[in-house]
């Protein structure tokens, strides 16, 4: 789900050397929730994988010409996956509930942030028509082929890569969706309810250790 926000609000909250990436001169902010399964290192055996429910707030930046992503939260519902992520990443993981409901095409999902407490989502929606791959120069492919993210640690920019196939994507019609997400980060859209909703069906993903980078250009 992707609403609306002010451009010049939202650069205020990014680190130096990120710039945002505007879809036709909109901003966007991201409250996507998803599934992870299968979860563990490259070196790890496969009996040790975890599943385990997230979401996550981000929005669509570039570093020196490449495009990515920028975190502004991420919700998970494993410790394990909040500390390694916090010490290993450098990522605002935070510790939550989950529960989801599906009944034939129709998917309830719910989150509550435990710590601190106060961040939370309840949305309801319904699969539409199946939209495959997304062709480039399109709205689903901007949302969605996003294969970089930027992070911020000790006044350092890092780049992480992941690797994945394109996201299967579907249309939804969204029947209800309840969220504080966006303003507890210090944003207010511009709409009550997202302008964008999308699903996509899971594909497998390689995530690569984050590295430094030092930037050689900024505008604001």
């Amino acid at each position: 789900m992707h609403w609306r926000v002010d451009p010049h609000q939202l650069a205020k909250l990014l680190p130096q050397h990120l710039n945002l990436d505007l879809y036709r001169g909109e901003a966007l902010i991201g409250v996507v929730p998803f599934y992870m399964k299968g979860v563990r290192p490259k070196w790890a055996p496969r009996w040790s994988a975890f599943n385990f429910f997230e979401l996550n707030v981000r929005t669509y930046v570039i570093c020196d010409g490449e495009p990515g992503v920028y975190f502004f939260s991420l919700d998970a519902a494993s410790w394990i996956a909040v500390c390694a992520a916090r010490l290993g990443w450098s990522r605002p993981y935070y510790p939550a509930r989950f529960n989801q409901t599906v009944r034939d095409h129709k998917i309830q999902y719910q989150a509550q942030r435990i710590f601190p407490r106060g961040a939370y989502l309840d949305v309801d929606y319904q699969l539409g028509e199946e939209l495959g791959a997304s062709p480039p120069h399109t709205l689903e492919h901007f949302l969605l082929e996003r294969y970089l993210l930027f992070t911020e640690r000790r006044g350092l920019i890092y780049r992480g890569q992941v690797h994945h196939s394109p996201y299967p994507t579907q249309s939804v019609e969204l029947m209800s969706c309840e969220t504080n997400l966006i303003e507890c980060i210090g944003l207010t859209p511009l709409e009550q309810t997202p302008k964008y909703v999308h699903y996509a069906r899971g594909v497998e993903v390689e995530i690569f250790p984050l590295k430094p980078i030092t930037p050689t250009s900024y505008t604001i």
